[in-house]
């Protein structure tokens, strides 16, 4: 039976006579879930660059205008080493006294300086790493590599260090959410109810797709959100997929929200709604989303400890359905899949690859199930909704309203 996480029981801010999501407890149980992935794969350390992947493994964010600015060497014993970008290096140590290695991080930027230059900046890149391995005496073991460009991978393999993909491992580690990473997905689901109920009651015709977004942004950013993200769609614009282009809401539209990418502590939502604006549905459109609603709680009903995500895609209807020839054209439209620190993270469910390369539902993942009904041209519906995986059974995170709700 599918039923609703507890409520939290705190706000986002901090206080000191009650315990709530703790950040220091939060990195260790990141760093620990990332070391016993390693020492279950028999990888002696990765070598790691893109922010949400270093933010996971150290708690630590960076510079992030451009690609490979900085970046983590993790061994499986023993403490990170955290490569940082210039000037970052001089701020971030007192700021972060958890990390207690820092080197400086040499980088090409993206190739800007030519392909010389950036292959003898590669050439010192490697060099440091290479000593880092020396000293926790690991240059004979396999490094895995992930996030890096065409530069740097030849590089450590001319450096003489032997690279294996390290994209796995990040993967797995992140696949399957610790207590804490799953308050801060709890708490990011609860902005996002705010968001919806904020919307609805300021939605009017006449407005902008713009002005409607904002607030619900409003809502979210003063509830402690970090990233704040909302968008509607109707009309021509709502099937399969339409650009935000602040269009005018009018009287009668069917309209679906989302507000997926709107995060707290990085944690990310995933989640979409439907309205009517200035009427009630019609019974046509109660009837799309009836097919809807009931589709996604079948595929929901399967997420269980032990399940493969096979047995989960099969409710999802075949492309052909839809006039399709191929299950890409339904990719990510009709689809469960992870959701943490990055929008989309394992397992994913749907009928292009989970019916041949199943996956394993496993407990503490948490997933995201998405899915619309509707006629192009004529109007559609959009529903989805974020779920933890437990022992008891499936645990939906957000309590907004699932039907059709008429506003303005």
């Amino acid at each position: 039976m599918v039923s609703h996480v507890p409520p939290l029981t705190f706000g986002p801010g901090a206080v000191d006579w009650q315990h709530r999501i703790d950040t220091a407890e939060l990195r260790r149980q990141r760093a620990a879930r990332a070391r016993q992935v390693l020492k279950e794969r028999g990888v002696a350390a990765v070598l790691v660059a893109g922010p949400l992947a270093c933010r996971y493994l150290t708690g630590l964010r960076g510079p992030e205008y451009t690609p490979e600015v900085w970046f983590v060497l993790f061994p499986a014993e023993g403490e990170p080493v955290v490569f940082a970008h210039a000037g970052y290096i001089r701020s971030l140590p007192d700021e972060a006294p958890w990390i207690h290695e820092w080197r400086i991080a040499r980088a090409w930027l993206r190739g800007i300086a030519g392909t010389e230059a950036s292959k003898h900046e590669a050439a010192k890149f490697a060099d440091d790493v290479r000593a880092e391995l020396q000293q926790l005496q690991l240059l004979d073991e396999p490094l895995g590599v992930a996030g890096f460009d065409r530069y740097a991978r030849p590089a450590l393999v001319d450096a003489g260090i032997k690279i294996i993909p390290g994209d796995d491992v990040l993967l797995d580690a992140m696949a399957v959410k610790t207590p804490e990473e799953l308050s801060c997905l709890r708490m990011a689901g609860t902005i996002t109810d705010r968001m919806w109920v904020a919307m609805e009651r300021a939605c009017r015709a006449g407005m902008t797709d713009g002005e409607l977004s904002s607030v619900g942004k409003s809502a979210a950013s003063s509830a402690g959100a970090d990233s704040v993200k909302a968008g509607f769609r109707s009309g021509q614009l709502a099937l399969e997929r339409g650009f935000k282009s602040n269009q005018f809401i009018v009287p009668g539209d069917l309209m679906y929200g989302n507000v997926c990418g709107t995060s707290y502590l990085g944690y990310r939502t995933c989640v979409y709604r439907t309205f009517t604006v200035g009427r009630e549905p019609t019974k046509q459109e109660i009837g799309w989303m009836d097919r809807l609603q009931g589709r996604l709680l079948a595929v929901i009903e399967e997420l269980r400890p032990g399940a493969m995500s096979s047995t989960a895609a099969k409710h999802f209807p075949p492309a052909t359905e839809w006039g399709y020839a191929d299950e890409v054209e339904v990719l990510t439209i009709e689809i469960g899949h992870g959701i943490g620190l990055n929008g989309y993270e394992q397992p994913a469910i749907n009928r292009q690859w989970s019916m041949d390369h199943p996956q394993p539902i496993k407990e503490g993942m948490v997933i995201a199930v998405e899915g619309r009904e509707g006629i192009p041209g004529q109007g559609t519906v959009r529903l989805e909704q974020m779920v933890i995986v437990t022992k008891d059974g499936p645990q939906l995170i957000d309590r907004y309203p699932t039907g059709i709700k008429a506003i303005g």
